[in-house]
């Protein structure tokens, strides 16, 4: 959806994470979209890197809080709001495992925190928007998708008959959440369920959006999280990048789409009055804003020069081949749509590759 003149809207909003990548890229948006809104937002600056959007986030007229998610005493120390963003989150679909950060840590920074934010929007009656993945799905289903490779990217076998909550606009609201679904597809799972619980114990309004990857400039990359911008960076600088699984083809292929077009949504969602009905949608790229490790490669060497990915045949644990989201139903009852191409995406973040030769270390990469 193109971005429009703002229009005049009284409203207070809190941004969990707002200091991450989505966040403080949602605060930019609003605030460029909703004349009269008034942002206030949370973060513990833990993620490296993060201590650079504070600065961005405070100069754009965001009231920044330092603080804590899992501390009760923290989250009850803001300010009143109508709506709450929840975009904080430890973003990896290995986190929890050796060397990925604890499994306490997981919950608590996933689920834990959760309950927090739950009882602060019971006490104020602020709707919650909830920014959920695509990793709450099956993975014993997500593999078992019908799929061929076309031009060097897994793509669904359009002869093949596919699944429920599969179409060829993608993975829907209804394809299977049975585990094995990952300790943090396990964790954002739950919090959708306790939000949607909370917000009809309470009667305050919950949109979830399981979203595709989210992809720009200024995102903090790595191999596990952020695969679009660690690519282009690591490339650009010539670091090691691997084709890990899938006999070390770079197949394996991912929707994406900028937070700028996710702002569109979450706009939509708080002006919309209606009390029942569905609560959860999917939201993506699409087939169409699909690409493979081995043609974002490719991209890189017609930008860069060439720079050959390392090979390592086996998977690991949680890898799938193929995820691209059907945001039909969002567009059906909000009327959104997707403005921005992958190859804008791209061209956005290499354009800040090239701008910020640091920014992996920045990331601590």
């Amino acid at each position: 959806m193109e971005a429009s003149p703002a229009e005049k809207w009284f409203m207070r909003v809190l941004i969990t994470g707002v200091c991450g990548f989505v966040g403080s890229t949602l605060a930019e948006c609003l605030l460029e979209r909703v004349e009269g809104l008034r942002i206030a937002g949370i973060d513990n600056l833990m993620r490296p890197g993060a201590e650079t959007n504070r600065v961005r986030v405070e100069r754009l007229g965001v009231k920044f809080i330092h603080g804590d998610l899992r501390s009760a005493s923290d989250v009850a120390g803001l300010p009143a709001s109508d709506w709450v963003i929840d975009a904080a989150a430890d973003p990896s679909v290995l986190a929890g495992l050796s060397g990925a950060g604890s499994s306490r840590r997981l919950f608590e920074h996933n689920l834990a925190a959760i309950g927090n934010i739950l009882e602060y929007c019971r006490e104020h009656k602020a709707g919650l928007l909830l920014l959920s993945s695509s990793r709450v799905y099956s993975i014993p289903a997500l593999a078992a998708i019908p799929l061929r490779v076309h031009n060097g990217a897994f793509a669904v076998d359009p002869t093949a008959p596919l699944p429920c909550g599969l179409t060829a606009c993608g993975i829907g609201e209804d394809f299977s959440t049975a585990a094995p679904i990952s300790l943090y597809g396990a964790t954002k799972l739950a919090s959708e369920i306790m939000a949607l619980e909370y917000g009809a114990a309470f009667d305050f309004p919950v949109w979830i959006t399981r979203c595709g990857v989210l992809a720009g400039a200024g995102q903090f990359g790595t191999p596990a999280q952020g695969i679009f911008a660690f690519w282009v960076n690591a490339h650009l600088r010539r670091r090691p990048i691997r084709y890990i699984g899938f006999n070390g083809t770079g197949c394996q292929a991912r929707d994406a789409f900028h937070p700028r077009d996710l702002a569109a949504l979450l706009v939509a969602q708080m002006r919309t009055a209606r009390s029942g009905g569905q609560r959860v949608y999917t939201a993506g790229g699409g087939p169409a804003n699909t690409m493979s490790l081995a043609q974002l490669t490719g991209w890189c060497d017609e930008r860069f020069g060439p720079h050959a990915p390392a090979v390592e045949r086996e998977p690991r644990m949680y890898d799938i081949p193929w995820v691209a989201m059907d945001s039909s139903r969002a567009a059906r009852d909000f009327g959104w749509r997707i403005d921005m191409p992958l190859p804008t995406i791209l061209d956005e973040i290499a354009q800040h590759a090239q701008n910020h030769p640091d920014w992996l270390e920045v990331s601590r990469v």
